[in-house]
């Protein structure tokens, strides 16, 4: 028994000598990880290693990240949609100018390119959105929400085409406003054909009475002109339009401020009951790309949608004449379509997932951006410009506004949408196109 404790007694001490042994080296090794010694060591030999430097190392690691955030960055905006096929049309319409200068094959593939773009563009512009505030995200989206009709305007401005520029911006206010919108009542019904969608009927209405005095606005100098009432003939119309605009401006610039800041809370969503909902809801979307990379593929879609407009509008009386079409028909009904493409998909997007007040704000917003916005700001770009653009729209194209914004305001009155309201205003669409297929601009058949 002796002999036994004697042995217990020595693996005991044999074992703690090892566990004291254990605890210097965990020291020893502590104090090389935060020692200037063993920091030296280690820096020395990672600066001596087969790898190089750690500078190379760190420089070559940040390349290396760079690379793979671009290569990741285009493949989202440019390989993940697939209506991004289309931009292939671009270079095609460069190259059937360049051989064949055929306007109706160049005006075709021009229009088909700037579909893609229109859609990726409202894609940079929502992912920006999401490093914003409420009122810098209002900003952008007024600013590049309908980028396309602007570029394009501006460019039928430098080129003295103010007809193609009224009637682009008018069709744009009217594919948003039964086209866009009819599509959206029509698919979310037909999702959700048991029950009518309900939506915040509050600011339909301050965007219905932002629509009627904009047709206020575009209304008193046609009539002006066309009642020969005016104090100076070309000039009384012309200051008129120019004073309308930049009162409209002013009233866009109030309105703003009412929606992001003094009364915000009247735009929170609305529940099934017909009450405001202030939960967020449980799917949030994230950003997909950074703040600068957003930024810069904003420049570039803005380029390459600059760059396909002059020669869509170049090509514009070329087409008509060669598909048989009027001028007005291509500016009201074909250009419109392109520049709303990314709205239409969000709008239909949305409103299949019972988001019906998004669907909302995408079109009617779009439709007010353009009337108390894009329209005067155009007014008064071609008051620099030296080109005589004006509100005069005609009484043709004035009276039908005149009629969708009625039409519009008593569909939106009641708060509520179904499949029914949604056929109802594509076939409004159809009247309407089909009245401008028949129409000949009076400033071009005289």
């Amino acid at each position: 028994m002796a002999q036994l404790s004697d042995k217990f007694q020595s693996v005991g001490h044999s074992s703690m000598e090892m566990g004291s042994l254990d605890d210097k080296d965990l020291e020893f090794e502590d104090e090389s990880l935060v020692s200037p010694v063993g920091a030296s060591r280690k820096t020395c030999a990672l600066e001596t290693g087969p790898g190089g430097s750690l500078a190379d190392i760190s420089k070559r690691w940040t390349v290396k990240q760079v690379g793979n955030r671009l290569l990741n960055s285009i493949h989202i905006v440019i390989f993940q949609s697939k209506l991004n096929v289309l931009l292939l049309s671009g270079p095609v319409a460069i190259l059937v100018h360049a051989l064949t200068q055929n306007s109706g094959w160049v005006f075709f593939f021009s229009l088909l390119g700037i579909i893609p773009l229109a859609e990726r563009l409202g894609y940079a512009t929502e992912q920006l959105a999401f490093f914003t505030g409420p009122t810098v995200g209002g900003l952008l989206n007024a600013t590049f929400g309908n980028a396309t009709e602007m570029i394009i305007s501006i460019y039928a401005l430098e080129h003295g085409m103010v007809r193609v520029v009224q009637q682009s911006l008018l069709g744009s206010i009217l594919s948003n406003m039964l086209l866009v919108l009819g599509c959206a009542f029509f698919c979310g019904g037909i999702c959700h054909y048991k029950k009518d969608q309900v939506f915040n009927k509050a600011t339909a209405l301050v965007d219905s009475g932002l629509l009627l005095m904009a047709v206020m606005g575009l209304l008193f100098p046609a009539v002006l002109h066309s009642t020969h009432t005016e104090l100076q003939y070309g000039k009384s119309e012309m200051a008129l339009s120019r004073f309308s605009s930049c009162i409209m401006l002013v009233a866009y610039a109030c309105y703003l401020i009412f929606q992001l800041k003094s009364h915000n809370n009247l735009y929170a969503p609305i529940d099934e009951e017909g009450g405001q909902s202030e939960e967020e809801s449980e799917e949030e979307d994230v950003p997909e790309i950074t703040p600068s990379e957003a930024l810069i593929w904003l420049g570039i879609l803005t380029l390459w949608v600059s760059f396909l407009s002059g020669y869509l509008v170049d090509a514009i009386e070329g087409a008509s004449e060669s598909l048989g079409m009027p001028i007005s028909f291509i500016s009201v009904i074909l250009l419109p379509i392109v520049g709303n493409a990314a709205e239409h998909a969000s709008a239909i997007m949305f409103a299949m997932k019972d988001k019906l007040d998004i669907s909302l704000g995408v079109a009617i917003g779009s439709s007010t951006q353009i009337s108390m916005f894009v329209i005067p700001f155009c007014v008064v770009i071609g008051w620099c410009m030296g080109q005589p653009m004006d509100l005069n729209f005609q009484l043709f194209e004035t009276a039908t506004l005149f009629m969708t914004v009625l039409v519009v305001a008593f569909m939106l009155q009641e708060g509520t949408s179904n499949y029914f309201k949604g056929l109802m205003l594509l076939l409004c669409y159809f009247i309407v196109s089909a009245s401008f297929f028949f129409h000949v601009d009076p400033a071009i058949g005289t």
